[in-house]
Parts: C-alpha cells; structure tokens; sequence
C-alpha cells in the first residue's frame, strides 16, 4: 500500500471513530441515554393533597408549583380532582397550579401529583434581576428591640452569610438575649421572623418553603427556609440551625413571592403531602424527555415496535464482520465462505446454541448427501444449485414439524439462514470434498461454527445489545475496526507454530 493511500485509510479511520464515538457520546450526555443495561435512577413521587371545605358558591384554588430544582429535575405532572378543571399557569417568576369549579359545597380534596429526578447538580437557584430588601416595619417596642439585634449581629459579621448565621444565632437564645425574647413573643415564625430582620439590615431575603422527603411518608407539611442573594444565586439558610444550603433529601417547592396556597370560595384550607421513592429504569427517563432532541434522529425508538425488533438483529451484524474479519485475517481459521457465519451466529441468538448448532449440522448434512446424488445426474451448477434450494426448504419445513411436536422451535433458528446462502455453502462443501476430501470439508465447517459460537458469545452480552441497539452509531466504530483489520499483513496466529522453526534458524 502507498504512503498515499495509508494515509487516506488512516484518515478515514479516525473520522469513522470521531464521528461514532462522537454522536454516541454526544446522545449520553445530552440525552442521558445509558452507557450500561440495567441503570436506574432514583425518582420521587410526590403528591401535594389539598383540603377545604367549600362554602357553595364558585370555587377557585391556586397552588404555587415548584419551578427551579436544586437537585431534582421535574419528570411528569398531573392532577387528579374529579369535578374541577385544571390548568398550570405560569408567570415570569411564578408557576402556579389553579383548580376552579362553578358551585361546590361541602369537604373538598385536590391533588395535585410530580415525579421528581435526583440529579447530582445541586447549584442554587439563580438570581433573576436586582432583588432589593422590602421594607419592613415593626411597633414599639419590638423596633427597638430589632434595630438593636441587628447592630449586634452587624457588629460581629462581614458578608450576608455570616450575617444570617448570626442573626440566627441570636434569635436561637431568647435567655440570653432580652431582644431576641421579645421577638420570638411577637408570635412571628422563625423564618419569617429571620427575613424580616435581613431586610431591615439591607439583604433583600425571602421566605422558602422545602419538603423533607422520606420514603413512604404521608401528610408531610413543609419546612420553611430563608433564602438570601449572594454572588448571584439564591443560598438557603435554616432558620433553626443557621446551616446553609439545602440538604441532599430536601426538594425546594415554594419560593418567596406569593403565597402558598389561594382559596377562593372555601374555608379551612390545608396542603399536605405524601411522597414514595421509586428506581425508573434510566432508558426509559431518557426516551420520555428527550425524544425529541435533534439527536433523537440518529437512534430508532421512534420507530415502530415491529421494525425495531427488525434493526436489534440488524445492528447486532457489523459485530459479527468484525469478528470473521479477525478470525480470518489475524488468527487465521478458515470459514466456509465470509457471511455465513454471521448468519449462523445471528440464527443462534434467535433461540439457543444448542438448537441451533444441531439444526445446521441437520441441514447441511442432508444438503451434502443430497449433493452426491445430484452430482450423480450430471446437472448443470445453476440447476444444481435451485435443486439445493427447493430440498432445502423441505428439510427445514421438516425440521420446523419435527421440532413443533417435541415442543422445540427449531424452526425459527433455520428460517433466517438465507436459502441460497444455505445451498450454495452446501455445494462448495461439496466441491471442496471432491477436490480436496473431507478432512477440509471438516476444517472449513468446524471453523465456520467455532467463529459462529464465539460472535454469538460476543452478541449475547447484555451490554453489546444495549449499546448497538441504543448507540447505533457505534457501528461506525466497528467499521473503523475492520478497515484497520483488512490491512493487516503480518503474520497469522496459526500460522506461527508452523514457522517456529524458521523463526529460530533465523535468531
């Protein structure tokens, strides 16, 4: 081969690996298609149940929804309220879920139900615009008493956050602090008691609400939070403890703004929620979010179940070339013909290893004694060789009855042998055993199975039918496989025993 041409192939070769490595990789980080059979990821179900009782005439009930997830991803929604109609309604900063009827009377329940992604990315929420400190006022005596509390805090910080952790620090010991004493009686939440003081001291801080999530818990209300803008994200405090950030099971529903829940026409209005830990297999998550990415066009989900079934066995092919191509060219074993058994080995997978190496020893056997006698007639090849179709035929349309009575589906291991490939391997066997005897009929047959085993071995790995099924432009990548194969011109790994002599004649 020429510098030239080496050059070219070697081009090719490393676009074929770019660009199937490539897309493939490309369609598991976007599309978060898995690399291995089996993963699952971990999803939430959560349902927010709302309680009321309607006082007869139009009723309207808005619920806030949660809209930035640090940690989660929403998956699907619905709600489930039989009489009410529904419809989300989304704003610039808001997102809520609003039920209305025209006339309810009497203990009403919605739901409202979300699965919720674990994702590893836990960024805060981002800040939209300038958020500026609302203005806040209190009554004597308790100004006095925050106007104080705050310089103290003030005093003994530098940044937001060590303002905030102060602040709660005071607010936690009422016996200690007369100020702080005096604010916690003036019946205010601790949270909202907390915002209220950062944005006397200038930090624009609001209320958050966050669901704590345990598995199988029921009627779970939520924790209220405070979040503050630092560096332009939304860092989370608890008014509690002053620890800062969200923990890793606590999904952020509610944030600052509006309010919770709006009930028009009703009175005595709760929310409570239930949730339940679930494994959905990650393929699935993948194909219900992103079916229709861009890159969704280079895998075949979309397509009919009938011929999806068609292209597993397909895909499964490039896999098998690969491996005659490197039994042949490298290791050496001889085959009876290049593609036959990769059909032999996509046959084996249909059903067993078993069934399906006695259903082709059975049909190429007959097919061999057949031959002898049509080689007796003196018939012509082509002749010969449409004689060889119609008696293979037969045979499998016997062996299919046969094996249907003893409860075996031999039949379907046969049937994707193309015919013609089936007679013509028959009549070059035979051939081969006129000229060369049958001790080559038995070397090029057996190495025909034993490269047919080893490619089935190879396609019935979980992992290689997940990926030429769900990446199929791997095959790309095989294809570079064998194009590097093919110019291999060293020697074979049979043929070194019988030039092991030579070998060391020359050392």
């Amino acid at each position: 081969m020429t510098d030239t041409r080496a050059v070219a192939l070697w081009l090719l070769v490393t676009a074929l690996l770019v660009l199937g490595g490539g897309i493939a990789w490309m369609r598991h980080v976007q599309m978060e298609i898995p690399l291995l059979p089996g993963e699952a990821k971990p999803v939430w179900l959560v349902e927010a149940r709302v309680d009321f009782v309607a006082t007869g005439g139009p009723v309207r009930i808005s619920l806030d929804l949660p809209e930035e997830l640090p940690g989660f991803r929403l998956f699907t929604e619905q709600a489930a309220s039989p009489g009410y109609g529904f419809a989300i309604i989304e704003a610039t900063d808001d997102r809520r879920g609003e039920w209305t009827r025209r006339e309810a009377t009497g203990p009403q329940t919605l739901y409202y139900t979300a699965q919720f992604i674990v994702e590893g990315d836990r960024e805060p929420a981002r800040v939209v615009g300038h958020p500026r400190p609302r203005e806040v006022f209190f009554e004597e005596p308790e100004a006095t008493a925050a106007s104080e509390l705050i310089g103290t805090a003030l005093a003994r910080s530098s940044t937001p956050e060590s303002l905030t952790r102060e602040m709660v620090r005071l607010l936690a010991n009422p016996e200690i602090d007369q100020n702080a004493a005096l604010l916690r009686a003036a019946g205010l939440g601790r949270a909202e008691l907390l915002a209220r003081l950062l944005n006397i001291a200038g930090v624009a801080a609001h209320v958050a609400q966050g669901l704590e999530l345990e598995d199988a818990r029921r009627r779970r209300p939520l924790t209220p939070l405070v979040e503050i803008p630092v560096d332009g994200y939304w860092r989370v405090f608890d008014p509690v403890s002053g620890r800062q950030g969200l923990p890793e099971n606590m999904l952020l529903w509610h944030r600052g703004g509006t309010s919770l829940l709006d009930v028009e026409g009703g009175t005595q209005s709760q929310v409570s929620f239930s949730m339940l830990r679930q494994s959905v297999p990650a393929l699935q998550l993948a194909q219900a979010q992103f079916g229709d990415s861009p890159l969704a066009a280079f895998g075949i989900a979309a397509l009919p179940i009938e011929e999806q079934g068609l292209f597993k066995l397909l895909f499964l092919l490039p896999l098998g070339a690969l491996v005659v191509a490197f039994m042949r060219i490298v290791v050496g074993i001889p085959t009876s013909g290049t593609f036959m058994p990769v059909l032999i080995a996509l046959a084996f997978v249909q059903t067993s290893l078993g069934l399906g190496l006695v259903s082709f020893i059975t049909v190429v056997a007959f097919g061999l004694l057949l031959r002898g006698y049509l080689s007796y007639l003196n018939l012509l090849l082509v002749a010969r060789i449409a004689t060889l179709v119609v008696i293979v035929i037969l045979l499998i349309s016997l062996l299919s009855i046969f094996g249907y009575r003893l409860g075996y589906s031999t039949g379907l291991t046969i049937t994707f042998f193309p015919m013609v490939i089936i007679a013509w391997t028959i009549e070059r066997m035979s051939i081969l055993w006129e000229e060369e005897g049958p001790r080559e009929v038995l070397v090029q047959g057996g190495g025909s199975l034993v490269v047919a085993v080893l490619a089935y071995v190879l396609m019935e790995l979980r992992i290689v039918q997940h990926l030429s099924f769900n990446f199929p432009e791997l095959n790309l990548v095989l294809l570079a496989g064998i194009l590097v194969i093919g110019q291999y011109s060293g020697y074979r790994l049979s043929e070194l025993r019988r030039f092991r002599d030579m070998r060391a004649f020359s050392q």
